[in-house]
């Protein structure tokens, strides 16, 4: 018998482990560059970074507003549908004629509950029948579970507004939530930011009162 021992074979199973891991981390730096997206990240065409580079360009996008991406001109959107707190279906055509924020959120979301605050405070500041900060749920939850999320968070200043399908968020090419929209009164939009913001902030009601109409 020898006294050499036999090399030890590898593990299989430790292999396996080691692959999976390794697929995990390829897979969520894929999703980690989606979710980058082509509005407020590097657009993959030419063409793309030109336009961003124009709207990124726009001296309002400064400060706690640096990620709002300005679209080099306003877009049409689709009349998404959703229920208000008194369970109507309503749409964006229902709040033409005022600039909107529109909030896309989810009771899920942890940065969506670390914003909600600042956007309350930002409708107390600058709420009025020339503006509105619409925050809709994206949410299976429906419009209780909306309102049960804004009520906890003692976000009072907010209308209540829900879709329960969860679709329309891909409808608005939302790519991660939060996602904040804002929307002239023509119903088109003027740019977004994804990800949580400061929208109390100075650089955030500079942002916004540039879009509201002058007073005559």
């Amino acid at each position: 018998m020898s006294d050499h021992s036999q090399p030890k074979k590898p593990d299989r199973s430790l292999v396996f482990v080691w692959i999976a891991a390794l697929a995990a981390i390829v897979a969520f730096a894929a999703v980690y560059v989606t979710m980058g997206g082509p509005d407020n990240q590097g657009a993959a065409t030419s063409g793309g970074k030109a336009h961003e580079a124009a709207a990124r360009g726009n001296p309002l996008s400064t400060g706690a507003m640096t990620t709002f991406v300005f679209k080099p001109q306003p877009e049409a959107l689709p009349d998404i549908r959703f229920v208000n707190g008194q369970g109507t279906e309503v749409g964006l055509d229902s709040l033409r004629g005022k600039v909107v924020l529109l909030n896309v959120w989810a009771t899920w979301c942890a940065p969506c509950r670390e914003e909600m605050p600042a956007l309350n405070r930002l409708q107390e500041a600058l709420g009025s029948d020339k503006f509105e900060v619409v925050a809709l749920a994206v949410d299976k939850s429906g419009i209780e579970g909306a309102r049960k999320f804004l009520t906890d968070i003692k976000a009072d200043k907010l209308a209540v507004y829900a879709d329960p399908t969860a679709k329309e968020g891909t409808t608005l090419k939302v790519i991660g939530m939060p996602t904040t929209i804002l929307i002239d009164a023509d119903g088109k939009e003027i740019g977004r930011l994804i990800g949580p913001a400061h929208w109390d902030s100075a650089d955030a009601k500079r942002l916004i009162e540039a879009q509201l109409p002058k007073q005559g």
